[in-house]
């Protein structure tokens, strides 16, 4: 196949895109990526070529608030003349959830849609906002294939004894279970662990994905075997506004006690908690290293660091043990700080850092030979391009 493909990633504030030119059987080749982030209050664009240079950049005068359907008209504006007359071969997507039936990519079309739209109230933060770009574009271009590429798919393959919680099985037939999150990147980095090193790709790897939202996989021969997202992205690690895992009886007290209603609970687990709601500063991984000298800042970095090794301990337990440890994402491919504190708590696995390897990105960040011991490497992901291979390869099938 030969033309362009544009994926997109939309978010509650934000709509990522990026397009791919492809040709024949090679892998789709990046041309330019950008975002339109700040929707409700202060827009802004920016966009950059494959290599970086910036080719544009826009932000709209308070007051002004775009929406999700204004900034996809803006966005097919910009667009247009930059596709100079090739075909448009499709749009891939980034959705959340997959629900149960889902563990590979879908085309979209109006039963799917409906299907999908059936799972909000699984993640009512994210899945209306993914779905929203699929919905306005089948309007706009009802002829335009649309691929959705779910989240939670990575995950699917894992136990029945990994998935299921302890609840009775009413509650359990009517979808909760563990589904975990961030599946297209870990899936991409299980893609490129041969070209790491072999002993990651066929041996027992912890994958941590750090950024805004966090979570860890753990994965057996490039598969998921245990993650610390569950039933929904709020589960796991401290992130920088979620609070991660919570004991339940937290939520009644705050329902009970504090009189929050389920959506101010809900506002405050999912915005005002995790590094912003300890720290009372940001949930800006860089802004909190430039002030880690002071003391709630300092609590939230400690905070975040020890759920990371925590998590990591209880993951190599479900893998039987480690060969490697895996960063990525924005904090774990960009904070050296946030790499040497989360080794450093995980020496116990034979993990020993390397600070000058470390401090220049690696890609190995470890001592010793990687062939003989637990080894901590950066990896960057690509959900896009991710997103990419899998639109190209459904529509290739079609």
């Amino acid at each position: 196949m030969q033309g362009l493909l544009i994926v997109l990633n939309a978010g509650s504030s934000s709509i990522k895109f990026s397009v791919f030119e492809a040709a024949g059987d090679a892998p789709p080749r990046a041309l330019y990526e950008g975002q339109v982030e700040g929707l409700g209050s202060h827009a802004r664009f920016e966009a950059k070529a494959a290599d970086g240079t910036s080719l544009d950049e826009q932000r709209w005068p308070e007051g002004e608030d775009l929406d999700h359907a204004d900034a996809l008209v803006f966005l097919d504006g910009w667009l247009a003349p930059r596709l100079q007359g090739r075909e448009l071969l499709g749009l891939g997507h980034r959705v959340v959830h997959g629900g149960l039936r889902h563990a590979a990519p879908v085309l979209v079309d109006d039963a799917m849609l409906a299907e999908l739209e059936a799972l909000c109230p699984l993640a009512p933060l994210h899945q209306p906002h993914n779905l929203a770009p699929i919905r306005a574009v089948r309007e706009q271009f009802p002829g335009l294939p649309q691929v959705a590429c779910f989240d939670t798919a990575f995950h699917r393959g894992q136990s029945e004894v990994e998935q299921q919680y302890a609840l009775p099985r009413a509650v359990t037939e009517s979808g909760v279970r563990r589904y975990g999150f961030h599946g297209l990147s870990y899936e991409y980095i299980a893609s490129v662990l041969p070209q790491v090193h072999p002993r990651l790709a066929s041996g027992r790897v912890i994958v941590a994905h750090l950024g805004n939202g966090a979570s860890l996989c753990a994965m057996r021969d490039g598969r998921s075997i245990a993650t610390t997202m569950g039933f929904s992205a709020l589960d796991g690690l401290p992130m920088g506004t979620r609070c991660g895992a919570l004991d339940p009886g937290v939520v009644f007290h705050l329902l009970r006690e504090l009189k929050l209603s389920p959506e101010e609970a809900e506002a405050m687990l999912y915005r005002e908690s995790g590094l912003l709601g300890v720290s009372g500063v940001s949930n800006d991984m860089r802004e909190l290293r430039a002030r880690a000298a002071e003391p709630r800042v300092r609590l939230a970095l400690d905070i975040y660091v020890h759920r990371i090794a925590r998590e990591i301990g209880s993951l190599a337990a479900a893998l039987g043990g480690l060969d490697g440890l895996v960063f990525t994402a924005g904090i774990g491919e960009h904070s050296a700080e946030t790499r040497a504190e989360v080794v450093a708590a995980c020496g116990w696995l034979g993990l020993e850092l390397d600070a000058k390897r470390n401090a220049v990105g690696g890609p190995c960040i470890t001592q010793g030979d990687p062939a003989q011991r637990p080894s901590a490497w950066i990896v960057p992901t690509d959900e896009e391009g991710m997103l990419a291979r899998h639109t190209l390869a459904l529509l290739g099938r079609r």
